[in-house]
């Protein structure tokens, strides 16, 4: 039995971690993606995950495979290209450590998985399946991802989804804005940021958790708010968490991600419909989430910066 199955991006980070005098930067790779990351925090604290996606035939797709194999997700869906290259995002870093991106995707193999090549036995033994944008902005993929989400539905399985906005991948933003208010309609479980609430609707936090509920069929939804921690509301609760405070942030690659799955494991453990999880369970739901995704903003990388369970616990009793 798989808990939670992705389908979605796997691809190199590379983050500048230097300049020279002309400005050029000297980068340092790390394996990531919103989907890998996402699985990786649920795999380390005991989940049972696999990731449907796409990787070149070449040096960084195999890197690639061999993390996740040794992260713990299942790899039996990765399909591997000869024609198309691994697709990277290049990551600068301001002195907060907040992040703007480039992409090497023109185009990436993760745009080019096709729904003949999708292994849905992996869908079928999962509980919840998880999807985001970045397979929404180009075809082949997005086609796939419409078909595997309405087959996902069909077998009566948890939809969770971010919309994971990144800007520069989208030839159109209006198009952006479609795909992503498609994807709110598929799901049960949303995780959004502020900004990309702001994108959509130019409303504030409250306000677009309250919109998403009552317009999209969602039946939770978690607003991020970055270093001001999250929002959260379901038809019986709302109410915030903040963020960590007093940590020193070295890189928020992936942080958002982190933060998502930290919250779907901790819902799995709780084995309640969505809807009905009380406030006091919320409230301890995004403590832990918040508290993950913090401490991975003391590490680089996605998937490599995930903390120890042992580590989340520890500084939640703080």
């Amino acid at each position: 039995m798989i808990d939670v199955v992705t389908l979605g991006e796997l691809l190199i980070d590379f983050t500048c971690v230097t300049q020279d005098a002309d400005g050029y930067p000297t980068m340092v790779a790390h394996p990531g993606g919103a989907p890998a990351n996402f699985l990786a925090a649920l795999t380390k604290f005991g989940a049972k995950t696999a990731l449907i996606g796409k990787v070149g035939n070449d040096t960084f797709g195999k890197l690639l495979t061999g993390t996740l194999r040794k992260t713990g997700i299942e790899t039996r869906g990765l399909v591997v290209a000869d024609d198309v290259f691994t697709t990277l995002a290049f990551v600068t870093l301001d002195e907060t450590g907040n992040r703007e991106f480039a992409f090497a995707r023109k185009p990436g193999a993760d745009t080019c998985i096709t729904y003949d090549e999708i292994d849905l036995s992996l869908i079928d033994e999962a509980k919840v399946f998880h999807f985001g944008t970045l397979s929404l902005t180009d075809e082949p993929a997005r086609a796939t991802t419409y078909r595997v989400v309405e087959y996902a539905k069909a077998q009566g399985k948890l939809i969770t989804f971010d919309p994971n906005l990144r800007k520069p991948l989208w030839k159109d933003l209006e198009a952006a804005k479609e795909q992503i208010l498609w994807g709110l309609k598929q799901a049960d479980v949303v995780k959004i940021s502020d900004e990309e609430v702001e994108f959509l609707w130019g409303l504030g936090i409250e306000e677009g958790a309250d919109y998403i509920l009552n317009n999209f069929g969602v039946k939770l939804v978690f607003v991020t708010r970055g270093p001001e921690g999250c929002y959260f509301k379901n038809a019986v609760a709302c109410g915030s968490e903040p963020s960590l405070r007093d940590i020193q942030v070295a890189d928020t690659t992936g942080a958002g991600d982190i933060f998502g799955g930290s919250a779907v494991w901790k819902l799995l453990n709780l084995n309640k419909a969505p809807e009905t999880v009380t406030a006091e369970e919320l409230h301890d739901v995004v403590k832990f989430a918040c508290t993950s995704a913090g401490l991975s903003t003391t590490r680089s990388g996605g998937i490599s910066s995930v903390p120890e369970y042992d580590a989340v616990m520890k500084r939640m009793g703080d």
